[in-house]
């Protein structure tokens, strides 16, 4: 079979991994795009054994890098999610940790010169428009992955990368509150639609008859839970203007529960159809302005950090993540300034992945 040689570099980038490419070494049109993705991440079959995915939404992941042309950016970041089992690509959502390694990758690809011991890169999200900073270290002019940064879910320490966002309010809807509610009633339970780099449905665990304290294992067995979230996910997808989500993996589902050791909040975040391992980079940031917001699903569940920038640590599965909020609560209401992570990246491998060439026959 003859097939077709895509350079590609593997990176983990926070909590998640996937190929990062150079977007001009892929197809142009949507179809074809999708089409290559999905046969070299071997999507289909629930281990990924025909591609290069790890069989889990945390490992079928891709980013495609560019030079950007946008004025104050300097690489345009352009993502996609591959389903493990389904054979599907979703282009509307985007990915904070699979941003974490965009910095580090545009200098391996060399899309962007190092600029010292410290390397500052503007990133712009091209699914959602946000605008990012990326603080890489790079001394002698390489990218610097050993280090002394720790984030829960992943072993070991390594090199600290710094992420800012700004711009992220409305990223897909338009608007913070999409359906112009702190809170609604869908299906008998109440949420909270809300659109902070990722538009998120927040509901209370307690609501769902949950304690919000279950592992990934034991909320992925609750297929009843599922059976009931999944409808009103849906419902809130058109009330937030999204139209019908029912085979987009936006607007995700969140969970929220009073706080068990010693952080602000405790989140289940739902992709949507399992539950994450850890926190998503984008979700923790809606998740945050959730908590700081009056009068949202949120209220009552914690005790609300003081001051501005306040930092929000949101308990998950996999430990803690902590978002440093800059924002304002004034007559007009929640007004977010920016929002900063810390986050760690690390190179796996470079190379080209193969695709048969009946799926796309190379530029």
């Amino acid at each position: 079979m003859v097939q077709t040689a895509i350079p590609f570099h593997f990176f983990r980038g926070g909590t998640s991994r996937g190929p990062y490419f150079r977007r001009e070494d892929l197809p142009e049109d949507r179809e074809t795009l999708a089409r290559v993705l999905v046969a070299a991440l071997g999507s289909g079959h629930k281990l990924n054994i025909d591609g290069i995915g790890g069989g889990a939404a945390v490992t079928t992941k891709v980013a495609m890098l560019s030079r950007s042309e946008t004025s104050g950016c300097d690489i345009d970041y352009f993502f996609a999610q591959v389903s493990v089992e389904d054979g599907l690509v979703d282009f509307k959502p985007t990915c904070g940790n699979i941003l974490s390694g965009v910095g580090p990758a545009a200098i391996e690809m060399g899309l962007i010169a190092p600029q010292g011991d410290e390397t500052r890169i503007r990133i712009l999200s091209v699914n959602t428009g946000a605008k990012v900073e990326a603080v890489v270290r790079t001394p002698g002019g390489q990218v610097e992955y050993a280090g002394d940064a720790a984030i829960d879910g992943v072993p070991g320490t390594a090199a600290p990368i710094y992420l800012n966002f700004m711009d992220v309010v409305g990223s897909a809807t338009g608007a913070l509150l999409p359906t112009g509610n702190l809170r609604d009633v869908i299906d008998g339970i109440e949420v909270t639609c809300m659109d902070v780099a990722m538009p998120i449905v927040i509901a209370r665990a307690a609501d769902f008859g949950l304690s919000g304290a279950e592992t990934v294992e034991e909320l992925d067995a609750n297929r009843a839970f599922y059976d009931r979230m999944e409808p009103i996910r849906r419902k809130a997808g058109e009330l937030m203007g999204m139209g019908n989500v029912e085979k987009s993996v936006t607007p995700k589902f969140a969970l929220l529960s009073e706080p068990r050791n010693g952080g602000t909040i405790t989140a289940r975040y739902f992709m949507p159809w399992n539950c994450h391992p850890t926190m998503a980079v984008t979700g923790a940031q809606c998740l945050a302005s959730c908590v700081l917001t009056p009068g949202t699903v949120a209220e009552g569940l914690f005790t609300a950090p003081q001051g501005t920038p306040a930092l929000v640590l949101i308990e998950h599965p996999g430990g803690v993540i902590d978002v440093t909020v800059d924002y304002e609560n004034g007559p007009g209401g929640f007004a977010l300034k920016s929002a900063g992570l810390l986050r760690t990246a690390r190179l796996l491998a470079k190379g080209e992945v193969m695709v048969p060439a009946d799926v796309w026959g190379g530029k």
